[in-house]
């Protein structure tokens, strides 16, 4: 490497032009092929870093999203009926419900694409430039009782509470103390109309005032996610065991029947 390369790449260093400091070549090899005018140049330079850091934060909002691993809404399965139209999920990816601070709650039995729909939801939503995230039930319980103890968990709530759009998945799905269900609320009840969710449920509301043994509590709880909602009901059968694997082809399975 020649004293200019290194002299520009210790001015980008201290400039925190990281991309321009690691991979400069293309860009010059760019320059002395197409001979831009000095601006032209500058714009190719700065875009050059521009786009490196919005993949580098698009990568980042991915992995503190923690999507589960099938969440591809290009991938949705069209001709599996679960009383969802093509025309409704087309609707709900353009976003506006988002930008309104809708709430969507996706409820019906296990296996009818609940938690790939929110999964697909917040994929999109993070590739639109919002900050979404994907969290069980367990998971956001586990940091509403720890956060005044851990720091760790003190950080994820703080990123938590800083999403535009927050999933959780198998809300209600195992019943939780009068604490945790007061903690739950507090939680919800401070990002009213502030930020989105995304809930995915096998319960009716009825089913989460028994799992939370209080009417009062449960039905503050759904008065906030229900005020501005698009409630789907999902139905049929499992996708999952409609489309099972399995480790024997389908011919040596009807030899051993």
């Amino acid at each position: 490497m020649n004293t200019t390369n290194v002299r520009i790449r210790q001015l980008c260093q201290s400039l925190r032009l990281s991309a321009l400091a690691e991979n400069n070549e293309p860009v010059f090899r760019v320059a002395e092929e197409k001979q831009p005018g000095y601006r032209d140049f500058t714009i190719l330079l700065l875009e050059t870093e521009l786009k490196a850091r919005e993949e580098k934060q698009f990568t980042r909002k991915i992995r503190d999203a923690n999507l589960p691993l099938s969440h591809d809404l290009d991938n949705y399965d069209f001709t599996f009926n679960n009383g969802l139209k093509p025309a409704q999920i087309n609707q709900l990816k353009e976003l506006v419900w988002l930008e309104q601070n809708f709430n969507i709650i996706l409820l019906g039995p296990s296996g009818v694409g609940k938690t790939f729909l929110a999964a697909g939801l917040c994929h999109h939503a993070i590739k639109a430039g919002y900050k979404a995230l994907f969290r069980n039930m367990e998971q956001i319980m586990d940091v509403l009782r720890l956060k005044d103890v851990s720091r760790s968990a003190m950080t994820e709530y703080k990123r938590i509470t800083a999403a535009n759009l927050i999933v959780i998945d198998d809300i209600m799905l195992m019943p939780v103390t009068k604490t945790e269900a007061v903690k739950l609320f507090s939680f919800i009840n401070m990002l009213f109309e502030k930020a989105s969710f995304i809930i995915t449920t096998n319960k009716s509301p009825q089913q989460w005032v028994e799992m939370l043994d209080d009417e009062v509590l449960a039905t503050a709880l759904l008065d906030r996610l229900l005020f501005k909602c698009q409630v789907l009901s999902l139905e049929g059968k499992s996708y999952r065991l409609l489309n099972r694997k399995t480790i024997f082809d389908e011919n040596n399975e009807k030899d051993i029947d």
